[in-house]
């Protein structure tokens, strides 16, 4: 089997700092005392309830039922007692209605629980299975995968490619996941080409994964192509997959199945595997607890709902220079002011950073230098996005094209006026669905 080579044009090369983390094996963290599970832990409307406080519940059980298509159910991953349901912070800051659950410690199953055979499904069958297990998009967007696996009927979907570049720095939970179990990460995949209906399917890995490159391609047959990608952020970013890829070009405001293609993240192709030949529904993932605040680093396995402060001390705890914790990556991800928030379903990392690593520099004019413009691998102009956002025009921030910001920050990372291009940016894409909403009403 050949191993092809590609990229895209742009992006920047930041510290990967991967080397915490990189080389240990996924290690299971055994379940808290309390689980926090909120009912939003995806893309789309949250799921409603279906358990009373005093309710005995196991583990596996579905507890909140999806909201509607472009949603997900959501399952107890431990037994015990349901406690309280109540609004609590979320790891955005935002408060979310949440099942809390006590820890029986016996980790008793729920009957409905069972392995099904894939390979004798049917497209709807296997649809239905995926809804039913919560899986949704693990690299960080959390999109329902059943959702994802259904595009318009006008979409002539011809590719059906699997994330495995995992770009942002200091992540490596994806990294151990196709080292260490590359068959589930191929056995998702072929299970969502069954559903597209596509006899050839396509997984992409950075060269800076060689072990886990070698790892998939024993598992793979002549039915999947893999890609090694250079070694570039965003690599992972689905509009810039699909250009590494195939050539293609998402079109403004589009999405990949606008040209024929489909992404998933390698943990979610995984989660769909495990779903389907267990039975187990998604209630546990992959984090990767790093960065130079954490005493002990590791790749977890933990129990969605296990409070965050858990996690951390699982890992030795916090040190005494540590001022920074972020939920995710150092690029995208979101810095955190409540430890007691719970890791979800959409919590790929734990990036614990000294006073040293998280410094700020004060920002100054921009100088257009255009460095942005050309780091940013959607073609944007982000100085003037930023300039529009905070001047409030909406209708600069339409023609700029502002919701086709991936939120990357390439262009922060670059700009050497250390302008705060990916806040005002957020905030540009805001006003401008705000507008958009105030129109459609």
């Amino acid at each position: 089997m050949d191993i092809k080579h590609a990229t895209f044009k742009g992006g920047i090369h930041p510290s990967y700092n991967k080397h915490y983390t990189e080389k240990l094996p996924i290690e299971d963290m055994p379940a808290p005392k309390v689980v926090v599970i909120p009912m939003s832990q995806h893309i789309g409307a949250p799921a409603k309830p279906v358990v009373e406080v005093g309710q005995e519940v196991k583990m596996g059980q579905l507890i909140g039922e999806a909201g509607g298509f472009i949603s997900a159910n959501i399952h107890s991953s431990v037994s015990g007692v349901v406690t309280a349901i109540e609004p609590k912070t979320s790891s955005n800051g935002s408060k979310v209605t949440c099942v809390v659950i006590e820890n029986d410690f016996k980790d008793t199953v729920h009957e409905s629980v069972q392995p099904k055979d894939w390979t004798t499904m049917d497209k709807d069958a296997i649809l239905q299975a995926i809804a039913d297990a919560g899986v949704v998009g693990l690299g960080g967007a959390t999109f329902p995968t059943r959702a994802k696996l259904v595009p318009s009927p006008d979409s002539v979907i011809d590719h059906m490619i699997i994330n495995g570049a995992e770009c942002e720095p200091y992540l490596t939970s994806d990294h151990a996941l196709m080292r260490e179990h590359a068959e589930k990460v191929v056995g998702g995949l072929k299970i969502m080409m069954k559903v597209l209906g596509q006899t050839k399917g396509y997984i992409g890995i950075e060269d800076n994964k060689e072990d886990a490159i070698q790892a998939i391609k024993a598992a793979s047959d002549d039915s999947i192509e893999i890609y090694s990608l250079h070694t570039k952020y965003p690599q992972g970013g689905e509009k810039q997959l699909v250009n590494a890829i195939t050539g293609r070009e998402v079109p403004s405001g589009g999405l990949p199945a606008a040209v024929g293609c489909i992404i998933a993240n390698s943990g979610t192709a995984a989660a769909t595997y495990e779903a389907l030949t267990t039975g187990m529904p998604l209630i546990s993932r992959i984090v990767t607890v790093t960065g130079s605040g954490i005493k002990n680093p590791k790749v977890l396995r933990f129990r969605i709902g296990t409070p965050t402060k858990d996690i951390l001390e699982y890992c030795g705890g916090l040190t005494d220079d540590c001022v920074k914790v972020v939920s995710g990556g150092p690029m995208m991800g979101f810095a955190q002011y409540d430890m007691d928030v719970p890791a979800t379903k959409g919590t790929s990392g734990l990036l614990c950073m000294n006073a040293k690593d998280a410094a700020i520099e004060e920002p100054s004019a921009c100088i257009r230098c255009a460095k942005c413009t050309h780091a940013c691998p959607m073609h944007l102009m982000p100085l003037y996005i930023s300039g529009y956002a905070e001047k409030g025009n909406v209708a600069m921030l339409e023609e700029y094209s502002a919701l086709d910001c991936i939120e990357c920050g390439s262009c922060a990372f670059v700009c050497p006026a250390r302008r705060p291009l990916v806040s005002t940016i957020r905030l540009a894409k805001r006003l401008v669905q705000a507008e958009r909403r105030k129109k459609q009403s």
